[in-house]
């Protein structure tokens, strides 16, 4: 018994299986780590940026700073992080593409059953980021959206490209998709419908408007002094502020 109550006291010893798996895993994290220390960023000469020179509103330099952006070479300057959140709060991100950036303010577009269709429905609230990182630049815009009606937005849709309209036809953004080969099908027949039928309608598509509140420029400097110029709109106006980086 007392050889039998020793053994007990004892701890089992790691299989070997599972500790050949924790090593492993260790080994894959240190790599991991050390991939993300020799990371770098800014290794090119960054602009200058005088927020003393900047204009009384955002928009104009917005479209200054996406332009830049484009001229310098960034891939997609017109891709954009959405924010969004759901009736309890919890948040989702998802990248898209800015459809317009006008006096009304930021314009994107989806399908008003998608998952940022439906959040949207039930918090009309938003965030924006633009990321340009060959000139070392973030634009963060926060404010509330509102869905544009059905002709304007049917007119988004069929300014945009074929591939665009087949995307839309396709249709059940964001439900569970049974199997790739279903999606395969549903795609060439989208494909087909939307070169035999330029003005198809897609009915769930829907243009969103995000009027800014707040808008934040961000240039980055390779010495970490970094130049954060924050617009609020406040009554009829906007008004500026610098940020500590």
């Amino acid at each position: 018994m007392a050889e039998s109550a020793a053994h007990q006291d004892t701890p089992d010893a790691p299989a070997a299986g599972a500790t050949d798996r924790h090593s492993s895993d260790d080994a894959a994290s240190r790599a991991f780590r050390e991939l993300l220390r020799g990371l770098r960023v800014w290794e090119t000469e960054l602009p200058s940026f005088d927020p003393a020179q900047a204009p009384a509103e955002p928009l104009p330099l917005f479209r200054q700073w996406l332009r830049e952006a484009a001229e310098a070479g960034v891939p997609e300057p017109h891709t954009m992080t959405l924010a969004t959140a759901d009736a309890a709060g919890d948040p989702s991100l998802r990248t898209l593409m800015l459809h317009d950036a006008d006096e009304r303010g930021w314009h994107f577009a989806s399908h008003h059953g998608s998952r940022k269709g439906r959040e949207l429905a039930a918090r009309p609230r938003a965030a924006l980021g633009f990321y340009w990182a060959a000139v070392g630049r973030q634009v963060r815009i926060r404010g509330s959206v509102t869905a544009a009606g059905p002709e304007e937005s049917a007119a988004d849709l069929h300014r945009r490209s074929p591939g665009a309209l087949a995307a839309a036809l396709v249709g059940r953004q964001s439900e569970v998709l049974g199997s790739t080969e279903e999606l395969a099908r549903a795609s060439d027949a989208a494909w087909e419908r939307a070169r035999r039928e330029p003005g198809a309608p897609v009915p769930t598509w829907t243009l969103y408007v995000l009027r800014a509140e707040e808008v934040e420029f961000f240039q980055g400097d390779a010495r970490r002094r970094h130049v954060r110029l924050n617009y609020r709109y406040e009554g009829e106006s906007w008004a500026q502020e610098l940020l500590w980086p």
